[in-house]
């Protein structure tokens, strides 16, 4: 019932903001929604009941488990148009995960309400894919703590009223000595740098730390405790990824099969085309796959289960899957796919950006392989 009324919330409310989003990418604009869009959208969520659908009851949410979300989020990856039901659930998690009480006060309770954004800094020019290497670093100084380094690939900076810097504290290599930080928009000494326009018209940002002096009160979590939350970040956003590469795909193939019912060729309607068909099979059956993994890891992350290995094997799979489908659609259009007027050339460009950020696939790969090696 859930995943049918956020079908028709997609359908009727998302979807007819699709040609004015290709409208904007075409011409070298942010994909972001207008305002006065997103306002529509929050309050349509609102009175539908689609609002803090993961935040906990005593935070004003409905506090749904994983294998109900994933449902939300698959409808939700069938269009292009960038709207997210509030608020973005990993930063919402690791909050709950480490935050102290005047922490969650502070910060989590508006997060929840809707009332406040926030974004995440962990990659760095030198530590992306990589992230236990990154360098900032955070020195205390009597009630302070100081951070100076350089951030990069940063989502969502200029909505942010608060961020999460993940900084070294101490002596400690690798995962070890990572601390979680939460810096204010405005802190002296937190600088952007630079807006990076993104293929799809996404952006990031390029953020410095110089001297950036917060209260020891902001130390998220425990000191040097803070590689293991900002995983747990990471795990909630892959299983959001698989569900969204699962709506891409969806999507795709029901344009692909749309078309190619239609389209004569040399006397022969595609759809009576071998290779044509061979790629919807392969794109229904891959479907379906990748999505009982994604059940399967969200009914386990529900009962409490570490799910990191199945997290990364759907981040894995369903980039790749999701690249896949659209390519075989919009070659099934020919010219046509290649038209910034269809919604395939955002998705295309959408997935391809999905396939690095988060763990570029060749980490994933490295990932799942130690891990059952050292089994």
């Amino acid at each position: 019932m859930l995943q049918d009324l956020v079908a028709k919330f997609i359908e009727r409310d998302v979807m007819p903001l699709e040609k004015a989003t290709l409208d904007r990418e075409m011409s070298g604009q942010k994909s972001s929604l207008p305002p006065e869009e997103e306002e529509k959208l929050l309050a349509r969520c609102k009175e539908l009941g689609l609002w803090g659908l993961d935040v906990p009851e005593e935070y004003g949410g409905a506090n749904l488990p994983y294998s109900a979300l994933v449902g939300v989020y698959e409808e939700q990856g069938r269009t292009p148009v960038p709207f997210t039901f509030p608020p973005d659930s990993p930063n919402l998690h690791m909050l709950i995960a480490v935050a102290n009480d005047e922490q969650k006060k502070k910060y989590l309770d508006p997060y929840a309400r809707g009332e406040a954004h926030s974004a995440i800094a962990i990659s760095e020019p030198g530590a992306g894919g990589d992230p236990a290497g990154m360098t900032t670093r955070a020195v205390k100084d009597g009630n302070d703590w100081v951070i100076n380094g350089r951030k990069i690939w940063v989502s969502r900076v200029p909505a942010a009223d608060f961020l999460i810097v993940m900084a070294r504290t101490g002596e400690g290599k690798r995962a070890e000595g990572v601390t979680a930080f939460i810096v204010e928009r405005g802190t002296k000494g937190f600088i952007i740098e630079r807006e990076i326009p993104m293929i799809g018209g996404q952006r990031t940002y390029e953020l410095v730390f110089d001297d950036c002096r917060i209260p020891a009160s902001q130390l998220l979590g425990v000191e040097g405790k803070g590689y293991a939350p900002m995983q747990l970040r990471l795990t909630v956003r892959r299983l959001q990824m698989g569900a969204w590469c699962i709506g891409m795909s969806r999507r795709a193939l029901e344009m692909m099969v749309e078309h190619v019912k239609q389209r004569v060729t040399f006397g022969v309607r595609l759809a009576d085309r071998q290779a044509i068909q061979w790629w919807i099979a392969d794109a229904a059956t891959k479907i379906h796959a990748c999505r009982l993994m994604v059940y399967d890891a969200a009914t386990k992350a529900d009962a409490g289960k570490d799910v990191r290995t199945e997290a990364s094997m759907i981040k894995l799979y369903a980039t790749e899957m999701a690249t896949e489908v659209i390519d075989h659609a919009m070659q099934a259009f020919g010219a046509m796919g290649m038209a910034k007027e269809l919604p395939l050339q955002l998705m295309a460009q959408k997935v391809r950006t999905m396939r690095v950020y988060e763990g570029p696939s060749e980490v994933h790969r490295m990932a799942i392989a130690r891990r059952i090696i050292g089994k």
